[in-house]
């Protein structure tokens, strides 16, 4: 749960410093949330295909006869 907070802590930081550049005028910002996003959804993919991968695998629970 630590980390997941981390986690969010630091994806407000870099939602604010995007802003700001977005703010400054500098379109810079625009590729830089480019390249976050992108690598958001990859990351995102990745993990949710690991856990279909993961539900597969577990065993189905035994039915009480």
């Amino acid at each position: 749960m630590k980390k997941l907070l981390y986690l969010a802590l630091f994806m407000l930081i870099g939602a604010a410093i995007i802003g700001l550049g977005i703010l400054v005028g500098s379109n810079a910002s625009w590729y830089f949330a480019w390249i976050v996003g992108t690598a958001l959804f990859v990351l995102l993919l990745a993990g949710s295909v690991m856990l279909f991968d993961k539900e597969d695998e577990a065993p189905a629970p035994s039915q009480p006869d």
